[in-house]
């Protein structure tokens, strides 16, 4: 799976799963080329470092850990499955 459709992958999962209003996925890998698990391990299509920007109204009220989790939550084993090494999130109640 290539890196564009892994963040729209991602992007949907986290659009029905929280609700979300707003979904920015954003592949970040290219910075992190030559180091493990890119270097050999990563698989077919790269996208192994994302950044995403996700604002739902499941967020309000909750810390910035309680709402990290759900982001991880949403994206399940999608993260494993796919190869997925690093995931910078930001999340916002709008």
């Amino acid at each position: 799976m290539s890196a564009a459709d892994k963040a729209e992958r991602m992007a949907e999962r986290l659009r029905e799963r929280l609700n979300a209003s707003a979904v920015r996925v954003v592949d970040e890998s290219a910075p992190h080329a030559g180091h493990l698990p890119h270097a050999g391990g990563a698989p077919a299509g790269g996208g192994t470092h994302f950044a995403v920007r996700v604002d739902s109204p499941l967020f309000a009220g909750k810390s910035r850990v309680a709402c990290h989790r759900l982001v991880y939550e949403a994206l399940g084993d999608f993260l494993a499955r796919e190869g997925v090494h690093a995931l910078a999130i930001e999340t916002g109640h709008g």
